[in-house]
């Protein structure tokens, strides 16, 4: 394992978790052990982990609101008449949903548009991230054409191309996600196997502008990488960067290229 593997798995530990039981985790760890330049790096996301949940602790909880959804969900069930109450409640959660929203927008990398962040190696990390957490389509489809005229409707990469065989794997929508200031395109697909309870997909295409991510590779022939249980493949074509996604091995993903 070198030193971008290392951060490529790193960028995923949360300290004070069952991450660190993890095989990979534990290899990484012992390179941190013994690299300088990584175990500062590592020093510095562990820093930002903490600061970022010492966050989330201070934003107090409306006093009553547990009571008051519960009280207010029950009115909505005699009638609507007191819908009105019921909004209260709502705009109560989605205050609280707004102030996570900007701490963690200050606080979680602005990464990519600083010089020691804009890497491809996190940029896989960070994208693999989001695939493999609860997140949620923007749109759902099962039509390439569709999902293409929505991120050109919404200002997302949308002249990309799609391998051959993942053309013919089942699509079920897509997302449009950021890497600074610029616009992912992520195309989510089904491989068919059972997915757990609101996962939308377990195949992930990321389409973004070669030029917004350092060291992004120039030539058409991928490169793997093992992100813990999830291998990826990144290429270039054109202006664009594609990463590709999903629970495996090499082998799991090439039948997909």
């Amino acid at each position: 394992m070198n030193r971008d593997e290392a951060k490529n798995i790193l960028l995923l530990y949360r300290p004070g978790t069952a991450d660190s039981d993890d095989p990979q985790v534990i290899e990484a760890l012992a390179l941190a052990q013994q690299d300088v330049e990584l175990a500062r790096w590592f020093g510095e996301h562990c820093a930002r982990q903490e600061m970022l949940r010492a966050k989330f602790r201070q934003i107090p909880v409306p006093a009553g609101l547990k009571e008051q959804i519960v009280s207010e969900h029950a009115a909505l069930a005699r009638g609507a008449t007191q819908r009105r109450n019921v909004l209260v409640g709502v705009l109560a959660v989605a205050a609280i949903v707004v102030a996570l929203l900007i701490v963690s927008r200050t606080l979680i990398p602005r990464g990519a548009g600083r010089e020691d962040y804009n890497t491809l190696a996190n940029y896989q990390g960070q994208m693999i991230g989001i695939a493999s957490s609860a997140y949620r389509m923007d749109y759902s489809t099962n039509d390439l054409t569709q999902i293409r005229a929505y991120l050109a409707r919404n200002g997302a990469p949308a002249e990309y191309t799609v391998p051959a065989p993942l053309e013919k794997t089942a699509t079920t929508g897509c997302a449009i996600e950021s890497w600074g200031n610029a616009r992912v395109s992520m195309i989510c697909f089904r491989t068919g196997k059972p997915l757990p309870p609101n996962q939308p997909g377990d195949l992930w295409l990321f389409v973004v502008d070669r030029a917004a991510v350092k060291g992004a590779p120039t030539a058409a022939s991928p490169q793997f990488t093992q992100l813990n249980r999830i291998i990826t493949a990144v290429w270039a074509q054109g202006d664009k960067l594609y990463l590709l996604g999903t629970e495996g091995d090499q082998q799991t993903i090439q039948k997909y290229l």
